[in-house]
């Protein structure tokens, strides 16, 4: 049973969403050790007293549950395979939980190299975004040892409400892939709905306030419908973020000979919104696409 006094959390990656989730660590009493690439990005954390340490080798060295949160596969690999990386210095029966949106094969080899060292990995990626992070209610999708995922619920259950337990290594993974398949559609229906409602002349909000509840409804309607109308489009999600998502997604998909029309049509808007200079945006900012 992991507790306050026989753990120490290292984690890795504060950023949008990171940030808030090392925050309810430290809140529940964890000892918490912090690394991030911008080294400002732990500010926060470590005036409450996080320690920072200077690379993942240190955190390693000296945490017996590690948390990752970081942008990409290549910084997911370098950070658990590299020589100097995770895997290479954990201590032996230490979990480490990569929280990352990251590749299902990937997850699968850091599993079998941790697993040649005693060293327990889970692929936990989180669907929520930035208000999940925050309200700590993420959606978490867990892939490894069922017996590891158990004993590290107590942690988990400080991120999120929505813990379940997909399967083997890679399934964690796996499954957020269809998370975002499904977001990615979604979210070319919720642009087109408000500007249909903007075109046809009604109040946007008051479409908004009849139609979030009936069948239409989504996370993505109810949460991020809002910010397009009120201009915000700052990022709970990356546009960059959403896209490496995507092309994860594609790959796999063409691995498993299944075409995903919706998936490629939605990468598509998304890539010219790359070229219109908006990489940095949330995901709501598919909007202007028809504003454009």
């Amino acid at each position: 049973m992991f507790t306050p006094d026989n753990t120490v959390i290292g984690f890795i990656g504060t950023g949008v969403m990171g940030k808030s989730m090392a925050g309810h660590l430290m809140a529940a009493g964890f000892p918490l050790m912090v690394y991030s690439r911008t080294k400002a990005k732990t500010d926060d954390l470590t005036e409450k007293g996080a320690a920072w340490l200077d690379s993942p080798k240190e955190i390693a060295e000296k945490a017996n549950v590690i948390i990752t949160m970081v942008g990409y596969p290549s910084d997911v690999e370098e950070i658990y395979l590299g020589e100097n990386g995770l895997v290479n210095h954990a201590r032996v029966d230490s979990y480490l939980i990569d929280m990352t949106t990251s590749a299902p094969s990937l997850a699968v080899k850091i599993f079998n190299s941790a697993k040649e060292k005693g060293i327990h990995t889970i692929d936990a990626p989180v669907s929520g975004g930035d208000v999940g992070a925050k309200e700590a209610k993420l959606s978490i999708m867990a892939g490894g040892e069922e017996l590891a995922v158990k004993a590290i619920m107590p942690i988990l259950n400080l991120l999120g409400t929505n813990i379940v337990y997909q399967g083997k290594a890679g399934a964690g993974q796996h499954t957020k892939m269809c998370n975002q398949i499904a977001i990615a559609s979604n979210m070319i229906g919720v642009c087109e709905a408000v500007i249909y409602a903007e075109k046809a002349g009604l109040n946007p909000e008051s479409v908004l306030k009849s139609i979030t509840t009936g069948a239409a409804g989504s996370w993505s309607l109810s949460n991020l419908a809002p910010r397009m109308l009120n201009g915000n489009f700052e990022p709970g999600f990356y546009i960059k973020h959403f896209i490496k998502d995507m092309k994860i997604a594609l790959d796999e998909a063409e691995q498993m000979d299944m075409k995903v029309p919706g998936l490629a049509l939605a990468k598509s808007l998304y890539d010219q919104l790359v070229e219109m200079g908006e990489e940095n945006s949330g995901t709501q900012a598919l909007y202007k696409y028809w504003k454009s």
